[in-house]
């Protein structure tokens, strides 16, 4: 009978010595000099096993304009190549290639030879003709001439007027003059060249006005407006603003792509054409979710996009709708109106696994305590 009670209160006693041990080790865990880092050290334990811990950061949507950004390029407003309207030999240019020009500006002058000559001539016939003309309607009136020959002074009157302005068309075209303000690309001809009617003579481009032309895509097309306010980043560093001009009715075949031009000032000439540039259009406001580009992470199908957990503590992918983007991270939209968006440990998880969650402030807390224990005697 004793035995039995001794045998008894042994094992009770030796329960109650491993139940008193495990707390001890417990305790002394919990108040040990790394004890702050346990927190962390929890995510080092990431699995794809239910309940495996990852960092998480809960936060909600803000309102932002999408801006659609394109590569482009700039080019001059308008490209003009000039070609002369008579024939005649170069007797003097004006301004030199890559020189301003204004409008009216001389480019090029031909030898007007006998042409005042001639204008002088049709001047002098002009005179005849009315004077012929007024005399036979003083006659007409006396019965003295018929209709007709009336008619006939008429016609030749008119007749001398045509040639009078063919005259003074071809000796103003004997100058070439620049058509707007902008600059002299390319000149080709020189003193002394023969040009016949039709032929180049120099190319000028409105470079006080430039586009940044670049293509949009089929989806982004529909919130580029005519008229709304764009801006562009020059290769060269400049940032400049303008206003949208004009967009492609029917997309590129080659690329499905619509052209778009975002004209600027450049009066000063401060920008050159043919630079590469960036171009940036505000496009649809709606609401989405601010995250580092390291949060970003890849499904088993290659798709680029985040994780979150659900209410139900299940990990959901959603891919990167990327709104906007800016120097303290992207915006991703879709993503829901306040989401639980994984910041440590998305790679681990995969979609559809049940998870435990850390969330930032506790592991910040943690080592906030930590490093006040280290500063303390």
């Amino acid at each position: 009978m004793e035995l039995q009670k001794t045998k008894q209160y042994r094992s009770w006693i030796i329960s109650a010595s491993i139940a008193v041990i495990i707390a001890l080790w417990l305790i002394s865990g919990q108040f040990s000099s790394d004890g702050a880092e346990s927190a962390p050290d929890t995510l080092s334990l990431i699995g794809n096993e239910p309940g495996s811990a990852v960092r998480v950061r809960r936060q909600a949507a803000e309102e932002i304009t999408r801006i659609i950004t394109v590569n482009g390029r700039t080019a001059p407003a308008r490209i003009v190549e000039l070609n002369t309207e008579t024939d005649g030999r170069v007797e003097a240019v004006g301004v030199g290639r890559g020189q301003r020009v204004d409008a009216g500006g001389i480019i090029v002058r031909l030898d007007t030879r006998d042409r005042e000559a001639r204008l002088s001539e049709a001047k002098a016939v002009v005179r005849q003709r009315e004077l012929e003309y007024v005399a036979r309607q003083r006659l007409k009136s006396e019965s003295y001439v018929s209709e007709a020959q009336l008619a006939e002074a008429a016609a030749q009157l008119e007749s001398a007027r045509a040639a009078l302005k063919r005259a003074e068309l071809d000796l103003e075209y004997m100058t070439i003059r620049s058509p707007f303000d902008g600059a002299l690309q390319e000149r080709h001809v020189e003193v002394g060249d023969f040009v016949a009617q039709g032929d180049p003579v120099a190319t000028v481009v409105d470079d006080r006005t430039l586009i940044v032309s670049a293509g949009v895509s089929e989806y982004e097309a529909q919130f580029v407006d005519v008229g709304e306010t764009a801006t562009a980043q020059l290769v060269t560093g400049e940032s400049v603003t303008g206003v949208i001009r004009y967009i492609a009715p029917v997309a590129d075949e080659a690329t499905r792509t619509f052209t778009v031009e975002l004209e600027i000032d450049n009066t000063d000439g401060d920008y050159r054409a043919g630079v590469t540039a960036r171009l940036a259009i505000p496009a649809e406001t709606l609401f989405a979710q601010r995250v580092s580009p390291s949060l970003l992470t890849l499904d088993d199908e290659g798709n680029l996009g985040v994780k979150i957990v659900n209410d139900e503590g299940v990990v959901e992918f959603y891919n990167a709708d990327i709104a906007k983007s800016s120097s303290d991270g992207v915006w991703i939209a879709g993503l829901p109106t306040v989401a639980t968006i994984i910041t440590v440990g998305q790679g681990f998880v995969t979609s559809g696994a049940a998870v435990q969650t850390v969330p930032e402030d506790d592991v910040d807390s943690a080592v906030a305590i930590k490093l006040e224990s280290r500063e303390q005697p």
